[in-house]
């Protein structure tokens, strides 16, 4: 399987590519993974094939998104430095 054939659904998801249109690629699941369609959860097997739109097709596989910190605990730390700086200046 040549690069070209391997892609990343939606830079998480390993799938090959079996067919190219216009509009829209067909390809078949390297591995199972959990899709939402419509809204609703859809359980794909390894080796099921879908219709796919190519923009959501990556050569590289993509990295997981940052965890943020809780907006409480950032705005606390934020208040703590300050008032330190403030107390520093004062002496």
């Amino acid at each position: 399987m040549s690069d070209e054939e391997l892609r990343y659904y939606k830079g998480k998801h390993k799938v090959k590519i079996l067919t190219r249109s216009r509009g829209n690629w067909i390809v078949e699941a390297l591995e199972p993974f959990e899709d939402k369609v419509y809204g609703k959860k859809v359980k794909v097997k390894r080796g099921e094939r879908r219709i796919i739109a190519p923009n959501l097709l990556f050569k590289r596989q993509g990295l997981p998104p940052m965890v943020k910190e809780h907006v409480y605990e950032l705005k606390m730390e934020k208040k703590l430095k300050r008032l330190i700086e403030q107390k520093e200046a004062k002496t």
